[in-house]
Order: C-alpha cells, then structure tokens, then sequence
C-alpha cells in the first residue's frame, strides 16, 4: 500500500485552505511549505494536522520534500480540492503495491476553474510524483506526457467563489 505525503505552498490562504484540506482524506499526511502568512493559514493548517514547514530564502522543493515521510507526493494548491471522484482514485491507488506503481512515473489530473469558467476543463496537469521528483515549475511538477491520467477532477476556485 503506497502512502501519500500531500505537498502545498502557502501564504495568506487562511480564506480557502480549509476547503482543500478537507478533501485530502486519502493523504497520509499533509506537508505544507509556508511563505510568511500574516493571518490565520498557520492555525488552520494545525487544525487539519498539518506539518508546517517555513519556506527557506532560497527555497529547493527537494530540501523540503526530504522532509516527507512517504515516497508519493500529492501536489495541490491551497485554491483546489479534490472531487470525490478524485478521492476515490487516490483511496483505489494506495491499495496497489509498491511494485505495482513503482512503473509508473506520475499522474496527472483534470482542473477545473470553477470561479471562471464554471468548471470548464483547464488543463491536465502532473500531480502525483515520486519523492524524488527534479522538474518543478514553481510549487507543482513540471508537466510529464507520460504521466498516468487519474480518474476524477480538481476543482479550482479563486478568492472571489467564497
């Protein structure tokens, strides 16, 4: 059974993070690098159990993921959730072995942009990776075509769809 470290960056999100906290209920843990939030992200990430880690003034995506316990890392911003479809996939991957999904070398999801687009598709874009994933485009992973495309959606809404 593969274990899933969630992985998230934020700063000032305290409006939205609960949202996308809660539906990480297939996460084993939850990882989030702040970047000096000045209002009340830090306390909700505490309710959810998160671990918090303050971003470093040259920030590697890899001296933070050094800290996850778990080699699959779920990446999402604080503005996303999963659907429930979403969650299911991610409760059906970790019963794979290790083995199994050792093959693959990362997933992808659907988002949807429910504050502009009234969930018209986005993008596919590489979520799930190995612990030791190198290509990052700021706090998610570079895209991967050979990426495995999951079952299920992320739903992406701004500040103004609270």
């Amino acid at each position: 059974m593969p274990p899933i470290t969630a992985f998230l960056h934020t700063h000032n999100d305290a409006r939205h993070l609960g949202r996308a906290l809660e539906s990480l209920r297939p996460c084993d843990e939850i990882l989030i690098v702040d970047h000096g939030s000045t209002d009340s992200t830090l306390l909700v990430a505490r309710e959810y159990g998160a671990i918090i880690r303050t971003s470093l003034p040259d920030p590697s995506i890899a001296e933070h993921l050094a800290q996850a316990r778990h080699e699959w890392i779920f990446c999402l911003l604080p503005t996303e959730t999963l659907t429930e479809s979403l969650e299911a996939t991610l409760f059906e991957w970790k019963l794979y072995t290790p083995g199994d999904v050792a093959q693959i070398p990362s997933a992808a999801v659907v988002v949807k942009d429910e504050a502009k687009n009234s969930g018209a598709e986005t993008a596919t874009s590489t979520r799930l990776v190995p612990k030791g994933w190198r290509r990052w485009d700021g706090p998610l992973p570079q895209p991967d075509p050979r990426s495995t495309l999951l079952q299920g959606d992320l739903l992406r809404f701004g500040p103004e769809a609270l």
